[in-house]
């Protein structure tokens, strides 16, 4: 998020806030590229908040120019873009739908995506709710999104929204797996 060009890709609309607030702690620690920074603050967000411990490694130095925009899924899309937009990044099924679980996390806001509302009741607490909450079916005031309830509706999918419903601990070892994979992509590029 350190080009304004990247920030102004649909899939990043409202992070500026976010950036703005984490820019002076940034300031703070010079010596740490973006790359890193950014890593750091999504691992300490998932801990603070009850998730599990995500691996960190540093060393990511910046690069000079954003990558390309439309390399996010599309909330609106189902399991077979899901597949390709992650299958690119080398992701498996089982780390979309952990990855998908960062979901019980936030919101939404209608401005800025289309879409309004928390997944979850306590957006504020990393946990497994998200797969409970996409189990127990829709609820005034919790979003769904097409793309969630693709891993309802696809049957390789499914099953892992089931254990991780049921099974918080196998979800956070899942998530934590998936996260430090996303986290390192195109690391050894660096």
């Amino acid at each position: 998020m350190r080009y304004s060009a990247e920030l102004a890709h649909g899939a990043n609309n409202g992070l500026d806030i976010a950036v703005r607030l984490l820019e002076s702690i940034k300031e703070q620690f010079p010596i740490l590229s973006y790359a890193d920074f950014y890593q750091l603050a999504g691992v300490v967000g998932v801990e603070i908040t009850g998730g599990p411990e995500v691996p960190f490694h540093p060393g990511r130095e910046d690069k000079p120019e954003p990558p390309p925009e439309g390399r996010l899924p599309d909330a609106t899309k189902g399991s077979d873009h899901l597949r390709d937009v992650f299958g690119h990044m080398g992701l498996s099924d089982k780390d979309i739908v952990a990855l998908s679980g960062g979901h019980t996390l936030g919101r939404c806001h209608k401005e800025r995506s289309g879409f309004e509302g928390p997944w979850t009741a306590n957006p504020l607490i990393f946990d497994n709710s998200y797969f409970k909450e996409l189990l127990s079916g829709e609820k005034e005031g919790l979003l769904q999104l097409p793309s969630d309830k693709a891993l309802l509706s696809d049957p390789i999918f499914r099953p892992y929204v089931d254990k991780y419903a049921a099974d918080e601990d196998a979800f956070f070892a899942d998530y934590s797996e998936a996260h430090l994979k996303l986290s390192e992509l195109g690391f050894a590029d660096a």
